[in-house]
């Protein structure tokens, strides 16, 4: 498995994904917020499912 997020966008995954669980733990928030638990899983593994199915990549290449 190839990392294809990286960056900025990693951490605004796991942020989101947080912030969505944390809403459906303590606030009573709608059954739909535990779908936080897929940006928080894609963005610590640095790999998105959806991106390698269409070829998307927001890490920066390196050229030898």
């Amino acid at each position: 498995m190839k990392a294809n997020i990286c960056g900025a966008e990693r951490a605004v995954r796991i942020i989101a994904g947080l912030a969505l669980i944390a809403w459906a733990l303590f606030a009573n928030g709608p059954v739909w917020a535990w779908i936080g638990v897929v940006p928080l899983v894609t963005g610590l593994i640095n790999y998105c499912p959806a991106y390698g199915i269409f070829g998307i990549s927001t890490c920066k290449t390196k050229h030898e």
